[in-house]
């Protein structure tokens, strides 16, 4: 039998969720900072777009992280590397599949931690905790025009 010790499955944090809005607007809302800041962070130092880093802000708890653009398609990806739980850069990817002309399935999937990461269990249950709620608040903005404060609220104790 053959030794596959050494091929264990990369960790990842992953989160879907069906949103009944085209995904040129879902597209929008992840890469423009005044439609991002209503379901997700504060403010950014300035749009995402390919090229270009960017920072982005959750003020209410003195966090900021810096966001490397990997692809930007309208209708398809956002992807981005960034410093994530755990002290180590990981890679965002979120996928866009249109369901019909007024709906899109978000799928949001975060990986590239070490499983032998101290803490991973906590690390990723944590991160998919987080992009349960960026995909709720984003439901919520997009479809009923309501801020929920989702992330904000999830930990006052740290604000």
């Amino acid at each position: 039998m053959a030794n596959t010790e050494h091929l264990s499955s990369q960790p990842v944090a992953k989160a879907s969720m069906l949103i009944r809005k085209p995904a040129a607007d879902l597209f929008e809302a992840f890469v423009d900072p005044d439609i991002t800041s209503k379901f997700w962070f504060t403010r950014a130092s300035d749009r995402l777009d390919a090229g270009r880093n960017v920072t982005w802000y959750w003020d209410h708890y003195e966090v900021s992280a810096e966001v490397v653009p990997q692809a930007l398609d309208k209708y398809r990806q956002i992807s981005w590397s960034w410093p994530a739980q755990g002290g180590i850069n990981t890679n965002v990817v979120i996928m866009l599949s249109p369901r019909g002309e007024q709906a899109t399935f978000m799928t949001i999937e975060e990986k590239g931690w070490d499983a032998a990461t101290e803490k991973i269990n906590e690390i990723l249950v944590g991160q998919t905790e987080g992009w349960s709620f960026v995909l709720a608040g984003l439901k919520a903005w997009l479809e009923h025009g309501i801020q929920l404060n989702l992330v904000a609220d999830h930990n006052p104790k740290a604000m």
